[in-house]
């Protein structure tokens, strides 16, 4: 329900990306990479991408992805879109409080609707994300139920041990193949990072692209099963990261 409400919005910050990172003409824009930018599921994002490809700002090109067809330079001007739902907010509040502990394991709609104060079609696109981002899951009937993976710091250095096991693994698949372009336009992300970047980027940015760096390396394996793993358990750490980072300056 909430991707098409996303993607107009999700068009102007991919045009934001390109002009902030000065990306040159025939770019790859690969969409788990900037779903993971832009911290939502990978969707939006393809629609948002078709969008700018029909404008003339992108290609599609079949079987390889999307790439840009315009450099940052010569991107011009285009009309803002409306502002976004306010659902982002409610999303990470239900993320926030389950992590804090003020959730139980298992709720009613009706009882999420009166502690956040949202209409149901709302609540229902908030709860349909966190379900395909696989930290909550509907019951039989009108209730939910929370992953147990979302609650522990134990669980949080799971997560990185998996992924250390997945991605090794991922390297010695026969199908295993890397695409120069998405390793030049990762590499220039994480180059700027390095040339300093990382002073002025916030937390979960950083994150982010920490995880679309692995996610693009998982995904040259050919092998879905393990990208889809991959993508879950970096989607879960990215709710639980504000309290990671400040465990670590701690």
């Amino acid at each position: 329900m909430a991707r098409p409400s996303l993607s107009p919005q999700l068009t102007q910050r991919i045009l934001d990306h390109v002009r902030a990172r000065g990306l040159s003409r025939g770019t790859h824009l690969p969409a788990q990479l900037l779903a993971d930018t832009f911290q939502v599921s990978r969707g939006p994002v393809v629609a948002a991408l078709e969008a700018l490809a029909r404008e003339g700002f992108v290609r599609s090109e079949p079987h390889r992805g999307f790439f840009l067809a315009r450099g940052a330079r010569q991107l011009g001007r285009r009309r803002a879109p409306p502002p976004a739902p306010p659902d982002e907010e409610a999303y990470l509040a239900l993320a926030r409080d389950r992590l804090d502990g003020a959730l139980p394991d298992r709720l009613s709609e009706s009882a999420l609707m009166r502690r956040y104060g949202l209409p149901r079609s709302r609540l229902l696109r908030i709860l349909h994300r966190a379900a395909d981002e696989g930290w909550i899951d509907r019951l039989p009937g009108n209730g939910w139920a929370f992953s147990p993976v979302l609650t522990s710091q134990a669980g949080y250095e799971q997560g990185y041990r998996f992924r250390a096991a997945v991605e090794s693994q991922a390297l010695l698949q026969p199908g295993f193949r890397v695409d120069p372009q998405a390793l030049a336009a990762s590499r220039a992300e994480q180059q700027a990072l390095l040339d300093g970047g990382y002073r002025r980027a916030p937390v979960p940015e950083l994150f982010r692209a920490n995880a679309g760096f692995h996610e693009l390396l998982v995904g040259w394996s050919g092998n879905d099963f393990f990208v889809d793993a991959l993508r879950r358990v970096n989607r879960l750490q990215v709710l639980e990261q504000p309290r990671a980072a400040a465990r670590a300056l701690a």
